[in-house]
């Protein structure tokens, strides 16, 4: 993919990401005390590693185990928010058609909400398998949804303007963990 050309500012480096994965793993295990069975589910592309990163910190830092991750494609805006779909896409493996997450805690995971159509669309299938609840977490609150949604655990809050982007740089999809803010050219 290439990517948009513009004014490009990286916000936030790998180290400073670093201390904020931390604290959202921190906010995690709080949330996550006393439950039984955990399922951690990402969505695909960018939420995925995300969800690999946080289980990880849960695993090594709180001593949380057993989290099995699922990856959840949904999509409805390519990386530069053109719309690809007018109504958000999900789409069912074979392996989560036969998902059961009866009392069980979904904790799913994205990079950023913007409007809040990907994040809704994950919650209303998940909770078709049936869990005890349902937690969200993501990386970057843009703060303009416009559907009943909200993050449970929200890594930072960045109001930019409208026609800017925020782009979170997560390997695999790119070498380096960061978030840069981009002024798209005009033209």
């Amino acid at each position: 993919m290439d990517k948009q050309q513009g004014q490009r500012t990286c916000l936030y480096d790998t180290a400073d990401l670093d201390a904020v994965l931390a604290d959202m793993a921190r906010q995690a295990a709080g949330l996550l005390t006393g439950r039984k069975q955990i399922a951690i589910v990402g969505l695909l592309r960018r939420g995925a590693p995300l969800a690999e990163m946080l289980r990880d910190r849960l695993v090594r830092d709180y001593g949380i185990s057993n989290l099995p991750l699922y990856k959840l494609h949904v999509k409805r805006y390519a990386d530069d928010l053109t719309l690809l779909h007018p109504e958000t896409e999900l789409t069912e493996s074979a392996e989560q058609a036969t998902l059961d997450l009866t009392n069980a805690t979904a904790v799913v995971v994205d990079d950023v909400l913007y409007r809040g159509h990907s994040l809704l669309k994950a919650v209303e299938y998940l909770a078709g398998k049936n869990p005890l609840e349902i937690r969200t977490v993501v990386l970057v609150d843009r703060g303009v949804t416009l559907l009943p949604i909200r993050a449970d655990i929200t890594g930072m809050r960045l109001d930019v303007a409208p026609q800017d982007i925020i782009e979170c740089n997560v390997p695999p999809y790119e070498p380096e963990f960061k978030i840069d803010l981009l002024r798209p050219n005009k033209g």
